[in-house]
């Protein structure tokens, strides 16, 4: 046996069934023990905090903040330095132990497993991770359904963090995660029990992709449909990718007046079309395209890199940007300076503008203009137009083609079924999967763009939110009699959240790509198939036929 790791959370896995000696990510097989290290160091650490709970002792507020950037650290592409993660794991083992002290000062008795019992060195750290990672559960439909909750508390937990962030917390999705972990760890519960977990999980997902919705519209307004200018300035630049809107908005404050424009890539795209960072002229557009572009367009901005979030591509060898690539939050990458958050949720950004008033100007990669801002608000507000368009047939359907992309050919597909939808059919779109098609000339129906960008992977919410409101006013009973299908692209653990959110409020007849989840046993696919009616994708030339006829 050479396997070394073994990881099977995101679409690109390898041979479709799992990574086992270097993540396709780019992640090394020691950095993978870390992160399955400090995964049971956040079993042991919910164990202790779900009695907690439960006996309504309070939690430190660091305990729940941990826990969220524990699991968003391990997602896929967040962060990839290793003694970072290490640190981590032990800061995790303390947590645990402080939380243990304070059971059982209040009579509360402690599981004695493995992870609430371990008490290794960091030395001893990877002989430790052979044990205890993704196939320490040898039932595989067990294990499937187990990973399955697990990758959506990720998902999850990005959102929670989002939120925190900007000052918005949810006490109510905080237990939850920590009662999941545990009971997926302790419990020994059957496959139908852990089928109703999921469901349950995307039922909070839901509230956190809320949470998120409400802490972004509070704090920077709610989004307009915005023209973002794809072209470049003259002065030097910014790059800001990821997904964190709060990082975005004290750069912009530190950098006001200074010369320096700032712009958005991939997932930051929807920043542009919120009413409070309209207000900084110096937020100039959105440069390049979706996350595993980089190696290519960061190359040409010539500019220091913010990654907010996850969404990194290890540069190569001889890469010019490695210097110039910053981090923050859960991500993380060897030899890029991180910039932490003080006390008070504060960061200082001043070394990368230094860099960038040493800097030449982004070199030019694209011209014309790219529209956003559709959320729920705004597609409310074309209300009127769209139910018009509806009645009078100019509208046959929606497709809602929001999730992720990713660097396989195969996810062409999305380009040509865009491409071959029929003119009266309107896309509804949210995360990065978007930049497979939103530079297409699809033209408008009427007033109504063919192509409406909700926003972000977690404004999903604005497109199931709109999709209610259509419910409500064209008087259906469920959700599934709308004249809306689901043709979805995942590749990572927030794709599965929303994909789990879907499914908990009853929505059917998904189609899913470019392939199925590595990590759904044969029989798990099965229960998704038949219950859910949840489908793969084909052709573009018949899933066309098959989902607008």
């Amino acid at each position: 046996m050479n396997e070394k790791m073994f990881c099977f959370q995101c679409q690109e896995t390898a041979k479709g069934t799992g990574c086992t000696l270097r993540g396709v990510c780019g992640k090394e097989a020691t950095t993978s023990a870390m992160m399955d290290m400090l995964l049971f160091s956040v079993r042991g650490l919910c164990i202790v905090t779900n009695l907690l709970h439960k006996n309504n002792i309070s939690i430190p507020e660091k305990v729940d903040r941990f826990v969220l950037d524990a699991l968003f650290t391990t997602i896929t592409n967040a962060n990839f330095d290793e003694k970072t993660i290490q640190r981590k794991v032990e800061k995790g083992f303390k947590l645990r132990d402080i939380m243990i002290k304070e059971a059982t000062k209040n009579g509360i008795k402690i599981p004695g497993t493995d992870e609430t019992m371990y008490s290794g060195r960091p030395d001893d750290y990877y002989e430790k991770a052979k044990n205890i990672g993704v196939l320490r559960e040898e039932r595989e439909d067990i294990r499937s359904l187990k990973e399955l909750i697990l990758y959506g508390l990720k998902g999850m937990a990005a959102y929670l963090e989002h939120a925190y962030n900007l000052g918005f917390k949810s006490q109510e999705c905080f237990k939850f995660i920590q009662r999941a972990i545990s009971d997926i760890t302790l419990k020994d519960l059957d496959e139908m029990q852990l089928t109703m977990l999921v469901l349950e999980t995307g039922s909070y997902g839901f509230k956190a992709m809320a949470l998120l919705d409400e802490a972004n519209t509070n704090s920077f307004g709610k989004p307009e449909i915005t023209h973002v200018n794809l072209g470049v300035q003259k002065r030097p630049g910014i790059l800001v990718s990821g997904h964190d809107l709060k990082d975005l908005e004290m750069l912009l404050e530190q950098t006001r007046g200074t010369g320096i424009d700032i712009y958005t890539h991939g997932e930051m795209l929807p920043a542009n079309a919120y009413p409070e960072f309209k207000k900084y002229t110096h937020l100039v557009g959105n440069y390049g395209n979706a996350w595993w572009k980089q190696r290519e367009e960061f190359e040409k901005f010539n500019g220091p890199i913010l990654m907010t979030t996850n969404c990194i591509v290890p540069p190569l060898p001889n890469a010019n940007y490695i210097n110039r690539m910053f981090t923050t939050n859960s991500a993380g990458y060897p030899g890029c300076k991180h910039i932490p958050a003080d006390e008070n949720g504060k960061k200082d950004f001043s070394d990368l503008i230094r860099m960038a008033f040493v800097s030449e100007p982004p070199e030019q990669i694209e011209k014309g203009t790219i529209t956003t801002g559709f959320a729920h608000d705004q597609v409310t507000k074309l209300g009127r137009y769209i139910l018009n368009a509806l009645r009078n047939g100019k509208i046959r359907k929606f497709v809602v083609m929001g999730g992720c992309d990713g660097r396989m050919k195969e996810r062409e597909y999305y380009t040509n079924f865009a491409k071959e939808l029929p003119n009266d059919v309107v896309i509804l779109t949210a995360g990065c999967a978007k930049y497979r098609y939103n530079k297409l000339n699809l033209g408008m129906i009427g007033n109504i763009p063919r192509i409406i960008d909700a926003g972000q992977c977690n404004d999903t919410y604005s497109l199931i939110m709109s999709a209610l409101w259509l419910k409500q006013e064209l008087k259906l009973d469920d959700i599934n009699d709308l004249p809306i299908v689901y043709n979805i692209a995942w590749y990572e653990q927030k794709a599965v959240i929303v994909l789990l959110a879907l499914l908990s409020l009853g929505i059917k007849n998904i189609h899913l790509g470019p392939t199925f989840p590595a990590f759904l046993s044969p029989n798990v696919r099965k229960v998704l198939i038949e219950k859910f009616h949840l489908s793969g994708i084909t052709t573009a030339d018949e899933d066309v036929k098959n989902l607008i006829s």
